[in-house]
């Protein structure tokens, strides 16, 4: 474990104004050449499901970054668009992967998402890796750093060519215990609700025959919503346990990992607690990079950016690509 040095000015430091700094959509404002290269891709994953995605080559690619954003989140968060411009101009192709029903994609599938299914999350992942012969990474947040993390548990059987690294912001560890904290702050709980619902209500328009969300839509809390969807359509999970366990990390799945993976995490962070990440045992390939402060998803010393972990990310990438 190690603990960079990471002073925020103190009228910054809260880990609330961290965390809103994350999504501020300010922050996307000016030029991006990331977007302005962006081409849809749809992948074709196991079980015909099929993801939605944006590429952006860049002409002298050192490598491809693959973005995994978080819980109703998007190809286009603020987190994602951001950091994926500032690695653009650093000369990196970007790869930003939709997850079913998030971003523009509710279409696609007629299933419904939940953080159970990984499969399809790995078949994007190797779907960027193999569109050209260089280095890749994945750089994940919050849910998306849970998914980063399981990819690289799925590599010790099953490797991923081309995949070199992973970087993982205010990883989900324990969902159980995510969804506790999620409930119990005002603020993120109902930001969470919100979306949830809009894309629940999204979903039952374009599939009105399969999706009544009436009285689901009536439930103001996490974990309300998560039980009134397992009983009604997830019934292959027979508690709320047994689906929050299903995605979750054990202390010991990345002993022996092979992937270089790294984990960065603050200790304030208002919605995904750390002790989870720091119950961790890494092996050699891994590190948990651990600050006093920086929210959830922040990580900001000043409001325009970059951020800590945009500069840490491509500072790693530079000294692994020579």
């Amino acid at each position: 474990m190690t603990t960079p040095d990471f002073k925020p000015n103190i009228l910054m430091r809260g880990a609330m104004t961290q965390t809103f700094l994350a999504s501020l959509k300010l922050r996307k404002r000016g030029p991006n050449a990331m977007v302005d290269a962006a081409q849809q891709h749809i992948v074709d994953c196991r079980g015909g499901v099929r993801l939605l995605a944006s590429y952006s080559r860049h002409p002298q690619s050192k490598g491809t970054v693959i973005f995994l954003h978080g819980w109703e989140g998007s190809q286009d968060s603020t987190y994602v668009t951001c950091c994926g411009r500032y690695l653009f101009d650093n000369g990196y192709s970007v790869f930003r992967l939709n997850y079913r029903d998030h971003g523009d994609s509710h279409h696609l599938n007629e299933g419904l998402f939940h953080g159970p299914q990984f499969d399809e999350v790995y078949d994007g992942v190797a779907y960027a890796c193999s569109l050209h012969d260089e280095p890749s990474t994945i750089v994940g947040f919050s849910l998306g750093g849970n998914f980063a993390l399981r990819v690289v548990r799925a590599c010790i059987d099953n490797p991923i060519e081309n995949l070199e690294n992973v970087f993982a912001v205010s990883p989900v560890i324990n969902p159980l215990g995510t969804a506790q904290i999620a409930d119990s702050n005002r603020f993120v709980r109902r930001y969470f609700v919100k979306k949830w619902k809009r894309s629940l209500v999204k979903k039952q328009a374009l599939y009105p025959h399969v999706y009544d969300f009436e009285n689901i839509l009536k439930f103001n809390r996490v974990h309300d919503l998560s039980e009134a969807l397992l009983r009604a359509y997830f019934k292959n999970f027979t508690t709320s346990e047994d689906f929050y366990k299903a995605y979750a990390l054990a202390p010991d799945d990345l002993a022996t990992a092979r992937t270089p993976h790294t984990i960065i995490f603050a200790k304030d962070d208002p919605v995904v607690p750390s002790a989870p990440a720091e119950a961790m045992t890494l092996g050699p390939r891994g590190q948990l990079v651990l600050l006093n402060h920086g929210g959830h998803n922040g990580f900001f010393d000043s409001v325009t950016g970059p951020t800590w972990y945009d500069r840490f990310i491509l500072n790693a990438l530079e000294q692994s690509h020579g």
